[in-house]
């Protein structure tokens, strides 16, 4: 039989100040459960400015230090970004382990990784937090030389653990190159066959799982913890039997989200960034939901896919007490908003109606003559369920209706 994981006990540390971004407590304490930590005391406080050797100021560090001995906490979680000589002074006074926000949101990614993809770009991404914090560990052999056995380059340790990780970092970026050309072959094969892709982005915890399998029916993995998404999931639906399209959920995102994340994730947010529309899942009952929106559309305008087309989904009504409904823009009455609940089932079938009227803005209905000849364009039409009708003219010619997206009918028939 199995132990269970003994979860570490945790300090949370958050210290506001002037010239440092507000963090949110309550999402930071989230992220520490997310880790499976299990947080035994938060210690907060308010400075002008942070301190340049612990950041927390040498007084506030001094009470961190009591608590660790009255508590015997195995972790100390400081909701901000540490510079590495912060964090290593920190760790030489508290003889306890430090990890600031970034760290943890690394460790978060670290478990929650499942794909040989999504492995390599955590691992990216911590390698590259790494090689900025590399310190002078290995005293005991600062120089690989004198004695026998002993003498070599004269490399220190400190030297070789950069260099190897250097040549690590290069060999996974490699992999990820390759991760992206398939990435890019799909996605040219989807286009050819004309398919529209939605991409489900977000929040994290927003519900994009919950949404994607409500309409999918996919059973992705779904929890109430931050990150929870990791790797992207594509799958194909039918809103109609003329309406395919593709259906994406995404990594969500998160206030601050440690750059080097979205360096390694890149090839992941491409989904994004080349989509048909976004639907940008929104947790209605959150209390920080403008926040929230304001960074998702941060990252977005990061990775360029700000210019994609964009519908605003507000999930988790029932939370709140709102009736599902949808709301168009005044002037050019498209749909702008969808207001629903993933978890009840309550409003899906306004996303539905808002995916098959969006989406079809972009096509076309023509009436085409097609002789015999042409039997293998007319199979391909069928295949592609575009044909909405079809008798024989006089002229023995197959005269169809026809729906397809501007770019495929250009290309098939004004060639």
């Amino acid at each position: 039989m199995q132990k269970p994981k003994i979860k570490e006990q945790a300090i949370l540390v958050h210290i506001e100040s002037k010239a440092s971004e507000k963090e949110s407590l309550s999402e930071f304490y989230n992220l520490a459960t997310s880790a499976g930590a299990d947080v035994i005391q938060t210690i907060s406080s308010t400075r002008k400015l942070p301190d340049p050797k612990y950041f927390i100021g040498s007084g506030k560090a001094e009470e961190v230090q009591k608590a660790i001995q009255t508590t015997q906490a195995d972790l100390v979680l400081v909701n901000h970004t540490l510079t590495p000589s912060q964090e290593r002074n920190l760790e030489t006074l508290l003889k306890c382990r430090v990890l600031d926000r970034t760290g943890l949101i690394l460790d978060i990614f670290a478990q929650r990784a499942r794909t040989f993809e999504g492995k390599l770009q955590v691992e990216l991404a911590q390698l590259q937090h790494l090689a900025s914090r590399l310190i002078r560990g290995w005293t005991h052999l600062e120089r690989q030389k004198g004695g026998i056995g002993l003498r070599g380059p004269g490399e220190t340790q400190l030297e070789t653990d950069r260099r190897l990780i250097r040549n690590r970092i290069k060999h996974i970026g490699k992999q990820l190159e390759k991760v992206r050309i398939q990435r890019a072959q799909g996605r040219r094969s989807r286009q050819r066959s004309a398919l529209a892709t939605v991409s489900l982005v977000g929040y994290t915890n927003a519900g994009k799982s919950t949404l994607f399998n409500c309409l999918t029916g996919a059973g992705s993995f779904v929890a109430n913890q931050l990150f929870a998404t990791l790797d992207t999931t594509l799958r194909r639906i039918k809103l109609t039997p003329t309406e395919p399209l593709i259906l994406a959920d995404t990594v969500g995102f998160i206030k601050n989200i440690p750059h080097t994340l979205i360096q390694a994730f890149r090839s992941t947010l491409e989904e994004a960034v080349y989509a048909t529309l976004l639907l940008h899942v929104i947790d209605a009952s959150s209390p920080e939901r403008e926040e929230q929106i304001n960074e998702v559309e941060k990252v977005l305008k990061e990775i360029d896919a700000h210019a994609t087309p964009l519908i605003r989904i507000y999930n988790k009504i029932d939370l709140v007490q709102i009736r599902p409904h949808i709301i168009r823009d005044p002037l050019s009455q498209k749909i702008k908003e969808v207001w629903l609940s993933a978890n009840t089932g309550e409003g899906i079938e306004f996303l539905q109606e808002t995916l098959v009227e969006t989406l079809r803005n972009g096509k076309v209905c023509r009436i085409v003559c097609l002789p015999t000849s042409e039997a293998k364009l007319h199979a391909y039409l069928h295949e592609r369920n575009a044909v909405q009708h079809e008798c024989i003219n006089t002229a023995g010619q197959w005269e169809m209706t026809i729906e397809l997206s501007k770019d495929e009918f250009a290309r098939l028939f004004e060639e």
